[in-house]
Order: C-alpha cells, then sequence, then structure tokens
C-alpha cells in the first residue's frame, strides 16, 4: 500500500491559509478578470497583476485558476448542468483532472474555488501519474456520484503519453468489472480535444475544456462539498 500523498506543500499555509492574504488574493482575482473581460491577455493579466500584490509564483498560478472574463464566466454557467439532469445520459470525464482534484481535497491540500464555481488545484502529473494512498477513495466517490445521479455511461479519458496511464487504466477497469458498472477507460493523446468533441457531457475543471464542450457538470464541486468535510478551500469571492 503507498504512503505518497497529494497534500499541501510546506510553505501552503502561509502563502494560502492566512485571511489578509486571501484577500490580497480576491483583490488581484477581481483585477484580472478586469483585464480578461476586457480583453486583455491571461499571460500578460497575470503576472501584471501578480507582482502588484506581491504574489509569488504558486500563489499567481493560484489566482489565474480562480479568474475569468466575465462572457466566459456567463456561457459555462448557462451549459452547465445539475446533478439530477445526468440520468439516463453518457458523460466523458476528463481523468486526471477529476482523480487528481478528488485525491487532493482527500489529502488536505488547499483547493482554489474559481468565479466559475469550480475547484482547482496545484498538482499536476508532470509527464508522470504516481498512485497515492487516497486514490481508491476518490475512485470510490466518482463511482458513487454517478450511480446515484444515474448516469448511463462513463467513459474516462486519460493523456496517453503520460506514464503510468496504462497501469490507471487497468485499476479503473478491473474497479467497474468488479462492480458492474458501464464504464469505458481511454487513453489518448489529446483528451481536452476528445472529450469537447465528444458532444456528450464534460466532467472537468479545465477552463479550455469547459469552454468548447456542449454541455458540462461540476462533479468535483458536488462530490467535495457533499462528502469532504475536512477540507482546504480559498474562495474567489468573500463570503461576507
Amino acid at each position: 500500500m503507498t504512503k505518497r500523498s497529494r497534500g499541501k506543500e510546506g510553505s501552503d499555509d502561509r502563502l494560502f491559509g492566512d485571511p489578509k492574504m486571501q484577500a490580497k488574493m480576491r483583490e488581484a482575482i477581481k483585477d484580472i478578470s478586469y483585464l480578461l473581460s476586457r480583453g486583455f491577455s491571461e499571460k500578460s493579466s497575470v503576472p501584471l497583476v501578480g507582482n502588484r500584490y506581491k504574489l509569488n509564483n504558486r500563489q499567481q498560478r493560484a489566482v489565474q485558476g480562480m479568474s475569468e472574463a466575465s462572457d466566459k464566466l456567463e456561457k459555462r454557467a448557462k451549459h452547465c448542468l445539475e446533478p439530477n439532469q445526468l440520468a439516463g445520459k453518457e458523460v466523458f470525464l476528463d481523468g486526471f483532472n477529476v482523480l487528481i482534484m478528488l485525491e487532493s481535497a482527500l489529502s488536505g491540500a488547499y483547493l482554489f474555488k474559481g468565479l466559475d464555481g469550480c475547484y482547482r488545484d496545484l498538482s499536476s502529473v508532470h509527464g508522470t501519474y504516481k498512485k497515492v494512498k487516497q486514490t481508491p477513495e476518490a475512485i470510490q466517490l466518482i463511482a458513487n456520484f454517478l450511480q446515484e445521479n444515474k448516469v448511463k455511461k462513463a467513459t474516462w479519458i486519460f493523456d496517453k503519453p503520460v506514464s503510468n496511464s496504462g497501469r490507471l487504466k487497468t485499476i479503473l477497469s478491473e474497479f467497474a468489472e468488479q462492480h458492474q458498472l458501464l464504464w469505458e477507460i481511454m487513453l489518448h493523446n489529446n483528451p481536452d480535444k476528445l472529450i469537447a468533441e465528444s458532444n456528450q457531457i464534460a466532467i472537468s475543471s479545465d477552463a479550455w475544456v469547459l469552454d468548447n464542450s456542449r454541455v458540462w457538470c461540476n462533479m468535483v464541486r458536488h462530490i467535495v462539498d457533499k462528502h469532504i468535510p475536512q477540507k482546504n478551500v480559498v474562495e474567489s469571492e468573500s463570503k461576507n
């Protein structure tokens, strides 16, 4: 059994846990989103605003994922399905995106709630996926969600070039067979494009996938909010 986890980095409590720092990040998100709404590029807006608020690279990556142009926010909200709208439908899961997000949430890593309502994190596969001790629980939570909402079929798409993606395909295939689930697990060189062009319901928090898919569902948000009470969330908007 692996002891590896996707928890916080050593400096994360200082970078993201302090209320004053979170307030500063929310101001940066407002400014970045304003610039994006005015047509400025993300590449120029994020460092410009990030440096203005003295945010380091890790903090800038976080606010980048939480910010968005107003027109894109409106489109995403319009095309977002609630879980109870999934019954009898087929969904395409952005495999690494949803699995790693839940592994991170279960590990106590910081989650960053974007203006679009999606949780994002700072984990990435860096060319190699490594199973962690939270992986089985993350898979079970996804399976429960799909069954509870009567999804007809789930197609998982993973990045083929990522090392260990084949191993993960085997794990999921065996899980599906054991629990008699209608799952298809695919490895593809361009998962984002495949999901967007599938014309099926996309399950992802990847901004490009959301903007280019016909419809989508914020599965991770629903799972985290309902089933992971102990979580570290940085909000993009003040609750006051």
